[in-house]
């Protein structure tokens, strides 16, 4: 029998392989943490991870609750606060990659992560922009990782600059030159950027997703590798890391609130509500 997993940990999976060893690294919560975790405990032990609020080298072991948690982390390099993040350390080029999830994204990687619907009547309530549209514009490189999100032609609210509209439009732009989204992670595929157009193409797929299935959720003409990756596998030392650390990543979104409404029920119902 194969290793079982869940389609969060193969993100995670995936993810963690876009970071080298020896790079700063500013990660957002949730699955790009994750993964910056777990290639720090594999193949990149040299990490630096930064959070937005401006905590430094920390080492966490559980996921924080909020990106200035102290208290997720054995430790940390130093601190300072989200003005020397973005002008220091940002601004003057010392980030190599930032990882962040995405709620809609364009064919050029432009980002909405602020609200779905019209901006005066939205349906849904997104996590809001934080230090995205800092990071998307002056990282040397982005990962976006994308779970329930959409791809559309035009985004509800631009919330942070991928590619603008393509060509060299970014870096006329005023960002540096070089810099930008260099992949997209999403739980059925895997997505990159034409080094000459900035448009997103299709470069590899999740064990057992097809080409058609991904077209189906795109709404432009999706272009396609003429070699398709197909996405390694986690390993089972991987996935121990990645439930160790996040064991609410690993259950999945119904699992976890199975739990939650379980936990609740098992306080109200204890000895002192009797």
């Amino acid at each position: 029998m194969g290793i079982k997993f869940t389609l969060d940990e193969l993100i995670v999976y995936r993810a963690a392989q876009e970071i080298k060893d020896h790079e700063m690294v500013v990660i957002g919560q949730g699955l790009p943490m994750a993964a910056g975790v777990l290639a720090e405990a594999t193949h990149a032990p040299n990490i630096v991870i930064v959070t937005e609020a401006g905590i430094v080298g920390l080492k966490p072991f559980k996921v924080p609750i909020h990106v200035a948690d102290t208290s997720c982390t054995r430790g940390y390099t130093y601190g300072c606060d989200m003005v020397d993040v973005f002008t220091t350390i940002l601004n003057h080029e010392y980030v190599d990659v930032a990882f962040l999830g995405v709620g809609q994204i364009d064919r050029y990687g432009n980002v909405n992560s602020s609200y779905i619907g019209d901006m005066d009547n939205f349906d849904i309530r997104l996590m809001g922009a934080g230090g995205a549209p800092e990071f998307v514009g002056y990282a040397k490189r982005t990962v976006f990782t994308m779970r329930g999100g959409e791809f559309v032609e035009k985004l509800d609210y631009f919330t942070s600059p991928g590619y603008i509209r393509g060509g060299n439009t970014r870096y006329e732009s005023a960002m540096p030159a070089g810099s930008g989204p260099s992949i997209l992670i999403t739980q059925a595929a895997v997505f990159k950027f034409d080094p000459i157009t900035k448009e997103m193409y299709l470069a590899g797929l999740h064990p057992g997703v097809t080409v058609e299935q991904v077209k189906k959720e795109v709404p432009w003409k999706l272009k396609v590798a003429d070699k398709l990756e197909i996405t390694e596998l986690p390993t089972e030392e991987a996935l121990g890391l990645i439930r160790r650390y996040a064991p609410e990543i690993s259950m999945g979104r119904k699992l976890q609130l199975e739990a939650l409404i379980n936990q609740v029920f098992r306080v109200l119902s204890g000895p002192q509500n009797k």
